[in-house]
């Protein structure tokens, strides 16, 4: 397969197309099922949608971590990293799942997103990123990363709605490459929704694969990655550059 490529397709497909041992770093955020009556709750309105009411936020998010886990163990490098981003709902199965297929399990990190999400009990400001490696274990290339990520909870719009309702930050995605993967490595995101890892990579000189089932998020990853292609970016001016990086 091709590298700096995202492709339009199943991932339980693309995957198997994947040499095994062929990948430095899985970033994600994989469409898991969500508690229904609103704890997938977010601003802009999702809670009003009929399909979270049943929880669920996305018409493709019937997927369990079974059914692609085994894949994303098999195309990875000995001594590689793994963070999968889910939420207290589905903790407890995804370690029970990525211990059982031979990750090591390293920590827990938190993503504190800023804002607050109504909710029952307490109002929900975090998710949790579940750092994970195969194999012999390597160090973080910044020991000094904070396990808590303090990153603004920005997403894109469109007529003042979201574009996507779980997208996540650039400026995440780019932590974690940071510290996982060298220049020209080759970064792996099944999920990719609107393009954030993909971003992350092309900024920070990284190869990346990833899958987008979605039609519309699809293109909306190539629109946005368009808006950085680095050469064009470099020659801009100061004063331009922040129109340019409205879509990251």
């Amino acid at each position: 397969m091709e590298v700096n490529k995202i492709y339009n397709e199943d991932c339980l497909d693309g995957l198997k197309k994947l040499p095994e041992g062929s990948v430095d770093l899985v970033v994600t955020d994989p469409p898991y099922k969500v508690t229904s009556r609103g704890s997938a709750g977010n601003s802009g309105g999702m809670l009003q949608k009929d399909i979270n009411r049943k929880g669920q936020v996305f018409k493709d998010n019937d997927i369990d971590i079974r059914d692609w886990i085994s894949e994303v163990y098999r195309i990875l490098k000995d001594g590689s990293h793994c963070y999968i981003m889910t939420n207290h709902t589905n903790l407890k199965n995804y370690l029970n799942v990525v211990e059982q297929e031979g990750f090591h399990f390293i920590k827990n990190l938190i993503w504190n997103k800023g804002n607050k999400i109504m909710g029952q009990y307490y109002m929900s400001q975090y998710e949790y990123i579940m750092f994970l490696r195969k194999g012999r274990g390597i160090k973080i290339n910044n020991c000094g990363t904070s396990d808590i990520l303090n990153i603004e909870n920005k997403k894109i719009k469109q007529n003042e709605e979201n574009i996507h309702d779980t997208e996540k930050p650039v400026e995440l995605a780019k932590v974690l490459i940071e510290n996982s993967s060298k220049k020209g490595n080759v970064v792996v995101d099944p999920f990719v929704g609107v393009g954030w890892v993909a971003l992350a990579s092309k900024i920070l000189n990284r190869d990346f694969i990833c899958w987008e089932i979605n039609e519309e998020y699809y293109n909306w990853c190539y629109r946005r990655l368009g808006r950085i292609d680095s050469e064009y970016y470099n020659q801009l001016s100061e004063k331009e550059k922040p129109k340019q990086q409205q879509l990251i």
